[in-house]
């Protein structure tokens, strides 16, 4: 058998029983949730978009069953909390981002019930 063969095998092996091949959280650990998007003023007066781009990394199956059935309750806080970050923003001022990873986090693990799911940042635009 080749090594590029077997190497698929195990691959197709560890995704049917949901494990990764290095043995840590499962491959379906990941949750994507739909991009957070508040209204901003910018710098011209005129009124912009803050995007950001948002998942959710659960290793707990017990937790991520419970991530996935919120996925509604997670995207409305992310959004308030974007929203929340967009009115902070000055005009013509970068998005904290700092900030805005631990309120997504703190806003997670409220929604959940505790902590153990991981907040994911993807892409944040202000247009």
């Amino acid at each position: 058998m080749s090594t590029g063969l077997s190497t698929a095998l195990v691959a197709a092996e560890a995704e049917a029983s949901g494990k990764s091949e290095g043995g840590g959280a499962p491959a379906n650990a990941y949750i994507p949730l739909p991009t957070a998007t508040a209204t901003i003023l910018r710098r011209d007066g005129r009124r912009g978009v803050m995007t950001v781009e948002v998942g959710v990394d659960v290793a707990d199956a017990a937790l991520r069953t419970r991530a996935d059935q919120s996925k509604p309750r997670l995207s409305a806080a992310y959004n308030e909390v974007v929203r929340l970050a967009g009115e902070r923003l000055l005009p013509g001022a970068p998005p904290d981002v700092e900030w805005l990873s631990r309120a997504l986090q703190a806003a997670t693990d409220r929604v959940l019930g505790k902590p153990g799911a991981r907040l994911l940042l993807g892409t944040v635009m202000v247009v």
